[in-house]
């Protein structure tokens, strides 16, 4: 059977939605304390985002403790239990391969707020205010 062709814009909006769908997944399983892990079972676990390859074959999955506590501990027990991650949304998403999963701590909301501070800064204000009179 040949291999199915996808364009370039129709590859890019295939791979964003097999990356939500397993965010889904992934969500729905932390959410229903599906793992059975103490450390993830004490933490309310968001996945932020999911990025997977073109190819589908690996997923960068980024989470984020609710209250920011613990983020090290929580990464390293989602790592200890990615077997059975990637073998549920294998099942649950009926993929031919599963996707091989890593997880990392989400960033994103420490560099904004280091940009929130950043900008909220007197002489940032100042520069700014003089921008909009000149």
């Amino acid at each position: 059977m040949p291999r199915q062709q996808f364009t370039p814009e129709q590859q890019s909006v295939r791979v964003l939605k097999v990356g939500e769908r397993v965010r889904h997944v992934l969500s729905e399983l932390l959410t229903r304390q599906e793992v059975h892990d103490d450390t993830l079972t004490a933490h309310s676990v968001s996945v932020t985002e999911v990025r997977m390859t073109p190819d589908l074959r690996n997923a960068t999955v980024f989470v984020k403790p609710l209250l920011g506590k613990s983020e090290d501990e929580v990464v390293k027990a989602l790592r200890q239990n990615t077997a059975f991650f990637q073998r549920e949304v294998a099942q649950r998403l009926g993929l031919k391969f599963a996707p091989r999963l890593r997880f990392r701590g989400d960033e994103s909301f420490d560099e904004a707020e280091r940009i929130e501070k950043l900008l909220s800064d007197p002489r940032v204000i100042r520069d700014l205010g003089e921008n909009d009179d000149g």
